[in-house]
């Protein structure tokens, strides 16, 4: 995964739902990404530094 990929989140984190999706806007050494996640309007959640081991590509 890299930055602008989208990702989808494989369980709940930080009261963001399983399945949320989100745009990745930094990466912090491959262990750790900055996600942008976004409802099905397409509003911003909230932008939360995201274990990698808990987001797939979408």
């Amino acid at each position: 995964m890299k930055e602008l990929d989208v990702v989808t989140l494989k369980s709940d984190f930080n009261n963001i739902p399983a399945g949320t999706q989100g745009t990745i806007v930094l990466e912090y050494d491959g262990t750790a990404f900055e996600v942008e996640f976004f409802d099905k309007e397409g509003r911003t959640l909230d932008v939360l530094t995201t274990p990698a081991e808990l987001l797939k590509l979408a």
